[in-house]
């Protein structure tokens, strides 16, 4: 196949060739003269199973032998190699490191917290992973010279000082993966070197980053049917840049570093490097802008000169949109159109990011129009239905069920899925929602779930259902440290028992489905590895559980359009697409940051002969290079995220830098990218837009018929129906009621029965004979032990108790105050007055009534905010003169028809008690415009108008949304809507 030579054989493709395709053309090319068994001796090595398929179907179509095209990882399977022992499990080895870890750190707990154990263990076997690959024994990194950090270094010295008996090759009987595939490739090398293979063997796709990949490279370059064919090679580069390329320290992050590292260590230049085929590439002059665009930084200077007398941007950009929206979802929704109207030209199009977010919000985009797309990553599996699952029941382990936790589980879609139950269970779960879950303070108990179950008695399955999810989901928590066996075992149980529900056995769709099998495999493969796990709490399982699941890729077997294609970065290299979208050009999203390394810096990983962390951003830079030399190419990004404006890609920047400043050609070229790019995002912003505008809604004003109007409401309502009837219409006429919350939190509804239980109490047990002081402490008592009662959540207590305390003086002084003029009669009495004359009664629970020596009544009520005033009291919140209404008629439980001196709102921020003196003329005025009002909604046209008076306008009423508040304003005339007449 090659004619004898003395140098390496490596080769190279151009920037946008179609490598895969190049890459079996050049290998018939050479094979023509020969016979037809010569193809089937040929072996091919690529990097990646996605290029490995296209390659062997660039090969099918014809009659012939096929090469064996093997991926590099195969190595290891070739069975002339038995002597190297077989690797150990990634996990295993975490979790012995987790074990050394958290030995070391129960032994000097300054060096961490124990809470780190797994992320320093995930941390440290990915450097020694490195080290591996590399061929680099911990013993280099005591030679290092750390200088000023010596402190650091020292603390990091005591955790690599646990694995140096992991490099010991001699007396490891297994080998971590890395370790064993650098074994393999150094017994390869030594078989050929006494054995040279005389059948051409080729290596293809890889750019040799990692050390025992570049050794397997140049071995076979010097084999003598041996070479390597390089992927996306910049032939447009200088020599001055190439010898750029020389410093370790800067120039790691340049796209051509890895092939100028190779050549050298291969004693090549990158002159020597011939075409591996005669393809032209399909951008020649795009090449070349792109090429000095991301030239080393040490000579950019050239721009200034190159720039100026480039000539053919515009050729080089005819081709090339930039797409720059406002948000990410701006980003999916153009992605998504220009994806579509490739299909509908019948071009196939290759969206190309490492943003998985992105691509997520891509392919909901396009199932508006039932494209499903061929996405190489596949979706998380802690995102899928068992996943997800999982990681609830792993969170059962660690604290007591919530009401919210329990619902979310009793919902889950894989819960109590035992094929014909899950109706039930549904209906069930429903019900127990609204009678148990919603509005409770205290997280659910089993005796709650009995004695609800026990109002259905004509269910008995719904009582079996009950006392399964009492058993099931509450009271899981395992305290203490368990062995990793023993809380897989717990966990997986537990989500069996779980997904079957109330059937004897089974699992339910638990482990159904592509997800289930793959969660299947995730959770076998922890339990086979636990005994390695030693011991630890539910939450550090429940962290080391998400860690292992948040590995886990699902591939849904779905039939994806042909010629739409989802890749990762490296797949730019298989090209074949006939438009590529390079998406998400952010920095830290393309290319991702280097994340910090709690181990090594900079300086000392290069003496240690480390990667340094630029090496990933020169890898994307390559991944880049290559896919922007496509035909036709979408450049897109998002300027702003959820949090504040995004910063361009640094190769985005750097071609429009270039472009902005290198002549009037170039900015012109500029403009017209981004011109192209606002059409695609017009497009999108078209997509939502209704194509006839809607009708806003009017402001309702329904009139019911008189039969289904209320006839009772209580003091309350009556001020709910001067302010905002709608909410009246809604609440008695429609019978809707806002949803209690699953998750109660301290609001003011809970803070105002708090209070009025403490003052109450206070108020009942008062003895004028008392020392004030005493008294002070009585309230405080009182109010402890209500707190204690009412609110379960610690810092509220402590809060509400201080605020109660503020007023606790001021109150026991009113008090005594009050005492002196009248004697306390009732506390939170109820009463009602009926008014048969119109068919409507009047119902109160008045918070306090007290008696004066002359017998008439003073009527109280405790408000924990701002009272209202006396004017807002007479023509909007009457509730204090209507329940004087209800007093002086006699409607109060135990107390006797009286005139009303006085009513008060006893204000406690500020605190003020507000007095409205009341004379008997003034009670009757208020009961006969009680009536006129009453009268008013008992006719036929009168309509319950949506926010009629409200207070304060910036606070929303229960009902806002079913009035279409928004579509019209409080300026807006109401619509009389007559409905059920």
């Amino acid at each position: 196949m090659f004619d004898p030579t003395d140098a390496p054989r490596i080769f190279g493709t151009p920037l946008g060739v179609d490598f895969p395709r190049a890459l079996v053309n050049g290998v018939v090319h050479r094979l023509t003269s020969h016979g037809p068994d010569a193809l089937a001796r040929v072996e091919m090595f690529v990097n990646t199973s996605r290029m490995q398929a296209r390659t062997r179907a660039l090969f099918d179509g014809r009659t012939r032998f096929l090469p064996r095209i093997r991926l590099i990882t195969d190595l290891a399977r070739d069975p002339a190699l038995h002597d190297v022992p077989l690797p150990v499990a990634p996990l295993r080895r975490r979790l012995e490191l987790r074990q050394l870890i958290a030995a070391l750190l129960e032994k000097e707990p300054d060096l961490a917290p124990k809470a780190a154990a797994f992320d320093l263990a995930d941390s440290l076997a990915d450097l020694m992973d490195e080290m591996h690959s590399e061929g680099i024994h911990p013993h280099d990194l005591h030679m290092l010279d750390v200088g000023e950090m010596s402190e650091h270094w020292a603390r990091s010295l005591k955790f690599i000082s646990l694995v140096e008996h992991y490099f010991d090759h001699d007396t490891l009987d297994l080998p971590d993966v890395e370790t064993r595939q650098r074994m393999v490739v150094e017994a390869t090398i030594a078989k050929w070197q006494s054995e040279p293979p005389q059948h051409p063997i080729l290596i293809a796709g890889s750019t040799g980053s990692r050390g025992a990949t570049a050794m397997l490279m140049e071995a076979v370059a010097r084999l003598p049917q041996g070479a390597v064919i390089l992927p996306g090679f910049d032939y447009d580069l200088p020599r001055q840049s190439w010898a750029e390329l020389d410093n370790v320290f800067s120039a790691q992050d340049h796209p051509q570093y890895r092939f100028a590292a190779f050549l050298k260590r291969c004693e090549l230049s990158p002159s020597d490097l011939p075409r591996w085929t005669d393809d032209p590439p399909p951008e020649p002059e795009r090449n070349r802008l792109v090429s000095l665009a991301l030239r080393p930084a040490p000579v950019t200077d050239q721009w200034q000169v190159e720039g100026k007398v480039f000539k053919g941007v515009e050729a080089a950009t005819q081709n090339l949109t930039l797409i720059e929206t406002r948000t990410p979802r701006d980003e999916a929704l153009a992605i998504a159109v220009v994806v579509r109207r490739a299909v509908e030209d019948g071009a196939s199009i290759a969206l190309i990011t490492p943003d998985r977010n992105l691509t997520r919000q891509v392919a909901a985009a396009l199932d508006r129009w039932r494209i499903a797309p061929d996405d190489s990553a596949g979706r998380p599996l802690a995102l899928s239905a068992p996943g997800r699952l999982l990681r609830q029941t792993a969170q059962l382990l660690c604290e007591d069920t919530s009401g919210e936790a329990l619902l979310a589980l009793l919902k889950h879609p894989l819960t109590h899925s035992t094929a014909g139950t899950r109706g039930d269970h549904l209906r069930w779960t429903r019900d127990l929602e609204l009678g148990v879950l919603r509005g409770r303070y205290a997280p659910p108990t089993a005796q709650a779930l009995t004695d609800w179950a026990k109002e259905f008695s004509e269910e008995p399955a719904r009582a079996k259902w009950a006392s399964w999810v009492g058993d099931t989901f509450l009271n899981q928590v395992q305290p203490g440290e368990l062995s990793l066996t023993s809380l897989v075992r717990i966990h997986t149980d537990l989500t069996e028992r779980i997904a079957r529900g109330c059937a004897t056995d089974g699992a339910g769709a638990l482990w159904e489905q592509a997800a289930g099998q793959n969660a299947l495999e995730t959770v076998s493969d922890l339990a086979e590895n636990a005994e390695f796990g030693g011991n630890m709490t539910a939450a550090a399982y429940r962290d080391l559980f998400t860690s292992v699941l948040n590995a886990g890729v699902v591939r849904d077997p779905v039939t994806a359009h042909p010629g739409v294609m989802f890749w990762g970065t490296l797949e730019a290299r298989v090209q074949g697409a006939d438009r590529v979208i390079l998406a998400g050009l952010n920095d830290g999203t393309w290319p991702e940051l280097p994340g910090p390394d709690p181990w090594l810096n900079r300086k000392m990983r290069m003496d240690a002969g480390l990667l340094l962390p630029e090496r990933r951003i020169g890898l994307s830079a390559h991944d880049f290079q290559q896919a922007i030399a496509t035909r036709e190419v979408f450049l897109t990004r998002a300027t702003r995220d959820e949090d504040s404006e995004t910063i361009p890609s640094r190769w985005l920047n750097r071609l429009c830098n270039l472009m902005g400043g290198m002549s009037e050609a170039g900015k012109q070229a500029l403009s017209e990218m981004r011109a192209r790019g606002d059409h695609w995002v017009k497009f999108a912003t078209q997509l939502d837009e209704p194509v006839q505008p809607a009708t806003p809604a009017p402001r309702p004003s329904p009139a019911p018929p008189v039969s289904a109007r209320p006839t009772e409401l209580s003091v309350t309502g009556v001020t709910k129906l001067i302010r905002d009837p709608y909410a009246i219409y809604a609440d008695k006429v429609l019978r809707l009621r806002p949803l209690e919350p699953i998750r109660q939190t301290a609001d003011a509804r809970i803070r105002g029965t708090v209070l009025h239980e403490v003052f109450e109490r206070y108020v009942a047990q008062f003895d004028p004979a008392s020392n004030p002081d005493d008294d002070t402490a009585r309230l405080m008592t009182i109010a402890q032990e209500v707190l204690d009662e009412h609110v379960p959540w610690p810092a509220t207590r402590i809060l509400w108790l201080a605020r109660i305390g503020r007023v606790a003086d001021w109150f026991v002084n009113e008090e005594r105050m009050r005492r002196k003029t009248a004697i306390n009669l009732a506390n939170e009495v109820w009463g009602e007055a009926m008014f048969d004359d119109i068919g409507f009664t009047l119902r109160a629970k008045a918070d306090r009534i007290d008696q004066r020596p002359d017998g008439q009544l003073e009527i109280y009520d405790y408000k924990s905010g701002q009272p209202p005033s006396e004017k807002m009291q007479k023509h909007y919140d009457k509730q204090l003169l209507l329940e004087a209404v209800i007093a002086r008629l006699g409607g109060f439980r135990d107390i006797s028809a009286a005139s009303v001196a006085s009513v008060a709102y006893i204000g406690l921020t500020p605190q003020e008690t507000k007095i409205m003196p009341l004379s008997d003329a003034e009670v009757d005025l208020v009961q006969a415009e009680l009536l006129t009002l009453i009268r008013a909604y008992h006719s036929p046209d009168q309509g319950f108008t949506a926010r009629r008076a409200v207070h304060k306008q910036r606070f929303d009423g229960d009902y806002d949304h079913l009035a279409r508040f928004g579509e019209w304003d409080d300026s807006a005339d109401p619509v009389n809507i007559r409905v059920g007449q």
